[in-house]
């Protein structure tokens, strides 16, 4: 299989759904990435990114009950399949070795 790259906002979405588990869809995909990351997220760009990953292989979704507090609607839960796991270990293999490789001595990170 040929190396796979993905945009860092699908990366930490295809991330997000991993960490929700059973829990995953659009809203609290929303919700969990603002408060992990700090900025702003916007529900439509969660969305799509979702469904562009299904399409690719990445995710797949199944549709929950319909519940009142909905009112009746249905809610679409993701989960990462095995394809998914193998491009996200994919991405941080590249992420560490590029960490890795960065020389000790000419180029210090702070936090701060």
């Amino acid at each position: 299989m040929k190396r796979v790259f993905l945009g860092e906002f699908e990366e930490v979405v295809l991330l997000t759904v991993a960490i929700l588990g059973e829990n995953a869809y659009a809203v609290t995909v929303t919700q969990e990435l603002e408060r992990k990351t700090g900025r702003l997220v916007g529900f439509s760009s969660v969305h799509t990114t979702l469904q562009r990953m299904e399409q690719k292989g990445y995710l797949t979704s199944v549709m929950g009950g319909a519940t009142a507090e909905r009112g009746g609607r249905r809610k679409r839960f993701f989960v990462v399949t095995a394809l998914g796991q193998k491009v996200l270990l994919e991405v941080k293999q590249v992420r560490d070795d590029l960490w890795n490789a960065l020389p000790q001595s000419g180029f210090q990170l702070s936090k701060g």
